[in-house]
């Protein structure tokens, strides 16, 4: 055994060996023809592939020929073509922005603050530059550059993971302890996802540019409007009551036309891959008590957000943060005891050996265990899962059905070790403080725009909203969002490493691989994600870096 492998490492390579004794020239694997038809299918680029082809193709024929039509008449381009006249002057802008970049650090260096009156004096002048630049910045093509700019690079992103799912030969990391046609089957079922989200993302951009552009907003909040007034009596001088029917009206047109993709995605793609198992009935249901629910606890909140920004002045912000951390913590708290039981059934879980075992390691650990639950996951999908929730001195611990019929007893104890381990390390508070600075720092921007006429006005607004401010401002905060939730994403995944690392140190350490190994291929996870598109959006460590992880020998198992 060489040193870098460890014996629950080498079972599991020794229980696939059977299926990589051999590599066909074709697909690298094992020769089958029910595998080699679905690996066929996998690797076949469609038409959705053949215009994203085409596009990449044509936007590099274009940046050619204008390079080259550049080349050949230089200066006299706008007056031969005057429709190029923009291009000309963005490329040609190119080598002075360039050569002027030390003119500007030199600037940047001089005027650099060297002393405490420099830097209170740099504080003061900061409001009158930052107002100045607010009064002047045309927000709605501001707004629709970032949109765009956005959209093309998570495009980007899809089209290199969907390069991966075409992918038909077990990458080498994996090949010991993922069948081919585990493989396969997640690369067919993430293929069908993402032609999907493609499809989708387009639409929704689409869609989003129109309601900009068109200044559908202004629009829809003009009809509530004068609904409002004509069925109800109220005038604008109602705004609060105007914002809460705005909401409403604009989340029920949403949720209408995502309606065709949202029920494709359950009863064809998730079908179609053995996932889905509810019905029509339990799907709009569900719909119409998801509906119910953001009305009946969102409208209050939202309404109390818009008493406080009209109340409370220019530090609105203090108190709406107050308001935000309360209500996040009061939804913790009521979610699995009042709003979950709204969708699943919870049931003690059965006397026997999984109970046994999972109630000696929470009293091996301390953990204040006061109810066990299995939830009938299975009524809905196939996907499996486990948490922990609950404060203080009463926690819970919630398996679903599809897990215990997935997994061996002992692995399911292993990945509730790891859940213990988020609750042991304090990850659960660490990110409860990570959202409340992204909270304070939302509603902190939001302070700098809330009262920006040249906002409202650019958007096609001819009064000013607070509700309606909020929605074009987030419009700009996107990017920071960005950046942010790719913050929490890295700290998530710090914290799933060390949850593994805290299962295995109790002991674990097999079991919890050979647990995430079944997990990943019962639900079809991405088994091997591109590293780009797997950094920028997973909250979670992919699978072979979790193995490689609790494969690790300086990570050495407890064995008392």
């Amino acid at each position: 055994m060489s040193r870098s492998e460890t014996p629950e490492k080498t079972e599991l390579a020794a229980e696939a060996s059977t299926s990589t004794s051999t590599r066909s020239p074709k697909y690298g694997d094992d020769p089958d023809s029910a595998l080699d038809a679905q690996a066929a299918l996998v690797m076949q680029k469609g038409l959705l592939d053949d215009i994203i082809d085409g596009i990449q193709l044509g936007v590099v024929t274009i940046v050619i020929i204008s390079l080259l039509f550049i080349a050949i008449f230089a200066g006299s381009l706008p007056t031969v073509f005057p429709v190029t006249q923009p291009i000309y002057d963005f490329v040609f802008s190119i080598p002075e922005f360039v050569a002027s970049i030390p003119e500007y650090a030199a600037m940047v260096k001089d005027g650099f603050p060297t002393s405490l009156d420099e830097v209170m004096l740099l504080a003061s002048a900061f409001p009158g530059w930052l107002a100045e630049l607010l009064h002047t910045l045309p927000y709605k093509e501001f707004v629709l550059a970032l949109s765009w700019a956005n959209y093309l690079w998570e495009t980007h992103l899809d089209i290199r993971q969907r390069d991966r799912l075409h992918e038909v030969r077990r990458p080498q990391a994996i090949s010991s302890f993922i069948s081919r046609q585990a493989y396969i089957e997640a690369n067919a079922y993430g293929l069908d996802q993402s032609s999907l989200a493609l499809i989708q993302k387009l639409f929704d951009q689409l869609t989003n540019t129109a309601i900009i552009v068109y200044d559908m907003v202004p629009m829809l909040w003009a009809i509530v409007g004068a609904g409002m007034e004509a069925y109800l009596g109220f005038g604008a001088e109602y705004e609060i009551t105007q914002s809460l029917l705005f909401l409403m009206a604009a989340s029920l047109v949403s949720s209408v036309i995502s309606l065709p993709f949202t029920l494709y995605s359950t009863f064809v793609v998730e079908k179609r891959h053995g996932f889905n198992k509810q019905t029509i009935g339990i799907f709009f249901s569900d719909m119409v008590k998801s509906y119910a629910l953001a009305t009946f606890l969102g409208g209050p909140l939202i309404a109390a957000f818009l008493w406080i920004v009209t109340k409370t002045g220019s530090q609105f912000y203090l108190y709406v943060w107050a308001l935000m951390s309360g209500a996040q913590i009061l939804f913790i708290l009521i979610y699995p005891t009042f709003i979950q039981p709204l969708f699943n059934k919870f049931d003690p879980l059965p006397e026997g050996e999984l109970r046994t075992s999972i109630e000696a390691l929470a009293l091996r650990l301390n953990f204040p265990l006061k109810k066990l639950y299995v939830v009938d996951g299975s009524k809905r999908s196939g996907h499996s899962n486990a948490y922990v929730t609950g404060f203080s001195n009463s926690k819970k611990i919630v398996v679903y059905d599809t897990l215990i019929e997935q997994c061996a007893t002992d692995e399911i104890v292993a990945i509730i070790g790891h859940e213990l381990g988020h609750w042991k390390k304090n990850h659960l508070l660490r990110m409860m403080v990570a959202a409340q600075v992204q909270i304070f720092m939302l509603f902190f921007a939001f302070g700098s725009f809330v009262g920006e006429e040249a906002m409202y006005a650019s958007f096609g607004m001819d009064t000013m909203p607070t509700i309606i401010g909020f929605i074009f401002f987030q419009y700009l905060y996107d990017p920071l969002s960005n950046v942010l939730r790719f913050g929490i994403n890295l700290l998530s995944r710090l914290h799933e490493f060390d949850a593994d690392a805290f299962s295995k140190k109790l002991g674990f350490g097999g079991a919890l691989a050979s647990g995430l190994i079944k997990i990943h291929v019962e639900n079809k996870s991405n088994l091997n994600p591109d590293p780009l598109y797997s950094t920028y959006h997973y909250s979670h460590p992919p699978l072979v870096e979790r193995l490689n992880a609790i494969w690790d020998p300086n990570v050495a198992p407890k064995t008392e």
